[in-house]
């Protein structure tokens, strides 16, 4: 298998926030504006920071996000504040990050693989795409996949790109069917004669949880006549800021073990996030040390004591060749263990 010629290691150590999605009451009419009954009592999740960490400058524009279900969709909303409201890709499907744009990233099976992302910016202009797994470990994306069902609206509190217009901020309101998320779902229960072909689930069920992340892109203008990205003394555009509710210590949103535990709830349960989850992020801190090691020698290590790195305190095993590894440890459920490959892929399997 080959894999990216170097795997970074992110800057901050894993901590993904937590998210209690409330069921839906009532239906939704897209529109774009969150000021509506549909809303009300879904509470945002904290601002968006800067993709490298808490510790970067904080974002000079508000971002929240807000989410929300019922047995037939996931329902996203975002408030997007600043008065830099541009955008000027029409064509769905293209590279949306050339404008200023919303991201949402979706892993259902947290495990770092088979996940999707949708990009729109405030023309309502829509990307979708799946990712087999993360561009680090060689994973590819595929833009002829598509959301089907998906719906989405964008609101905008004063004008797109009339720069001297009262620009406040814009807003945007996802509607997806879950049955159009769920072909990609590794732990799916389908008859055997359908395994792997359509998804059979609908809804997931109250307690159970997916991994997401949002980001923002925001490019520095100037504000003339019209917006003008900035540019270098070479004339190459100056980067762009990427804000995010949850960092990945790198400027890479494509870390999904970094991104948000969403709970499904209905009743305004609490739930904390699996001990199984908590060992694959030990796991996954092995994992970033194999590739620094790998860096160092040529090869990977059976010997985890000879990678340098802090190790948890119940056993974990590895396989390892010069060229792959497969670690594991105990499962909190009775004989069945937790992997990690050197692809990055995490499961759970029975003995």
């Amino acid at each position: 298998m080959l894999h990216a010629p170097d795997i970074q290691t992110p800057r901050i150590p894993i901590n993904p926030p937590v998210y209690y999605a409330p069921k839906a009451i009532g239906s939704l009419v897209l529109d774009g504006n969150l000021e509506k009954d549909f809303w009300k009592d879904v509470p945002f999740t904290s601002p968006f920071v800067d993709i490298s960490g808490p510790d970067f400058p904080t974002p000079r524009f508000l971002t929240r996000a807000k989410i929300c279900w019922d047995e037939e969709n996931l329902y996203i909303g975002a408030r997007l504040d600043g008065d830099e409201i541009w955008a000027n890709i029409t064509k769905r499907d293209s590279v949306m990050y050339y404008d200023n744009d919303f991201e949402v990233f979706i892993d259902p099976s947290s495990s770092t693989h088979n996940y999707m992302e949708l990009e729109m910016n405030a023309l309502n202009t829509q990307w979708d795409l799946m990712l087999t797994h993360p561009y680090r470990d060689g994973g590819r994306s595929v833009t002829g996949w598509d959301m089907k069902g998906l719906q989405t609206a964008v609101y905008v509190s004063g004008e797109v790109n009339n720069p001297s217009a009262d620009n406040r901020f814009w807003s945007v309101e996802i509607k997806i069917p879950f049955s159009s998320l769920m072909e990609t779902y590794s732990r799916e229960e389908n008859p055997p004669d359908l395994e792997r072909c359509y998804p059979c689930r609908q809804a997931p069920k109250t307690g159970e949880f997916w991994r997401m992340n949002f980001s923002r892109v925001q490019w520095t203008v100037e504000k003339k006549s019209a917006y003008k990205k900035v540019t270098d003394e070479n004339g190459k555009w100056r980067p762009e800021d990427n804000w995010v509710w949850a960092p990945t210590g790198l400027i890479d949103i494509h870390c999904p073990e970094f991104w948000g535990y969403v709970f499904f709830t209905e009743n305004g349960e609490n739930f904390p996030i699996p001990q199984d989850e908590k060992r694959k992020l030990d796991l996954r801190s092995i994992y970033y040390a194999q590739y620094v090691y790998r860096r160092r020698t040529g090869s990977f290590t059976s010997d985890l004591r000879a990678l340098g790195c802090p190790l948890p305190v119940y056993p974990v095993t590895c396989e390892a060749t010069s060229r792959t590894f497969l670690l594991s440890c105990d499962s909190e459920e009775k004989g069945c263990r937790v992997y990690l490959r050197d692809d990055g892929y995490t499961f759970t399997e029975a003995l």
